[in-house]
């Protein structure tokens, strides 16, 4: 059964974007730029060996930004955490001081265009948030698409659900959208491993009480211990990512879902079904057994049934957005830069204060 359409749409009026720097093949430019540096087919290495010490991140992004667009014929917005080095911790992460950076990105792209990409990644963070970056889209455009190179985890799954279309690389993971939360050792903790652990109690004292004897001490000492409020918040953070997830694969990923692959016409039951039966999917802790659980496109689609664009279907978006992410990448692992939000009308690059 095939889920949704996908259909890329030109922004009204948009015309071809001029990259604003030429590539001049030129030694001096060669050593300047990361952008003029990179290989096809071996993107990390060559900026590896071109022995680039000092550039302009902001310049490089864009200009193999304005790539993209101009393949796609709409603009492109970059929301980007560090997922690259682990020095980053966890000001990567989606949260409330990234709304107003991210609002106003979204403002700077020219009135009068309705089709925009974003090109994301993330290790996850707050769904709250995720849903005023959803309103603060849907409000100025009517088709949106997600590019993702590397990883978009946790509520960044729940954002990229809430695209039209989704556009993968083969190198890149989803993942669950189960809820965390910090334990006592200040360690996130998945909310839904608790509800497992209650299941896998009550199991085993429903057998022992079946052969008449009482149930494990050790099972009982775990139950009196668990915080009443943390089992009553592990079921409503749950409930809130699968009502988040379903509501947008069926108000957008399914909007234009109208025939199944053998003709038959999709009713709106089947879209509200098909929204519920993923989102319950990715927020089952006990199938995928860890948050942090990698989900390719082909598992997405073969045990998932979502569909995913590929890039190497759109001609030359699969080597433009390679040559963009390894340029993020190169950005990412030796610097204190924890998050970015580039376009071509807008850019802020979030880096730690070193004392």
């Amino acid at each position: 059964m095939s889920s949704g359409k996908n259909r890329r749409k030109r922004g009204k009026s948009q015309r071809p974007i001029r990259n604003p720097v030429q590539n001049k093949a030129n030694s001096t430019q060669a050593v300047r730029s990361l952008y003029d540096a990179v290989v096809e087919g071996r993107e990390y290495e060559s900026l590896i060996a071109s022995g680039v010490a000092k550039f302009d991140p902001i310049l490089d992004i864009r200009r193999a930004l304005v790539d993209i667009q101009n393949i796609r014929g709409r603009p492109l917005l970059i929301y980007a955490g560090n997922t690259v080095s682990t020095s980053a911790g966890p000001l990567t992460a989606i949260t409330t001081d990234d709304d107003l950076p991210f609002i106003e990105m979204v403002q700077s792209v020219p009135d009068g265009i309705d089709a925009v990409d974003i090109l994301l990644v993330t290790p996850g963070g707050m769904g709250p948030q995720v849903a005023q970056f959803v309103e603060a889209i849907r409000r100025r455009f009517s088709d949106v698409a997600f590019l993702l190179p590397h990883l978009a985890m946790s509520a960044g799954t729940i954002w990229a659900l809430s695209g039209n279309e989704i556009i993968m690389d083969e190198r890149a993971f989803i993942g669950p959208i189960d809820p965390q939360m910090p334990g006592k050792s200040g360690h996130f903790v998945p909310l839904q491993s608790i509800q497992v652990l209650i299941k896998i109690i009550q199991d085993r004292g429903a057998q022992a009480l079946a052969a008449k004897k009482q149930p494990d001490w050790s099972d009982v000492h775990i139950l009196q211990s668990l915080d009443p409020k943390e089992i009553g918040n592990s079921f409503s953070a749950s409930n809130y990512a699968i009502q988040l997830a379903s509501t947008y694969l069926y108000n957008h990923k399914f909007r234009d879902w109208d025939h199944h692959s053998d003709g038959r016409v999709v009713t709106d039951q089947e879209k509200q079904d098909r929204s519920q039966e993923i989102a319950q999917l990715l927020c089952k802790h006990d199938h995928w057994k860890a948050h942090s659980h990698g989900i390719s496109r082909e598992v997405a689609w073969k045990e998932i049934q979502l569909k995913i664009t590929h890039p190497e279907s759109i001609k030359g978006l699969l080597p433009a957005l390679r040559r963009l992410w390894s340029i993020m990448y190169y950005t990412f692992q030796p610097t204190e830069i924890h998050k970015i939000f580039i376009s071509e009308n807008y850019s802020i690059i979030r880096q730690k204060q070193i004392a």
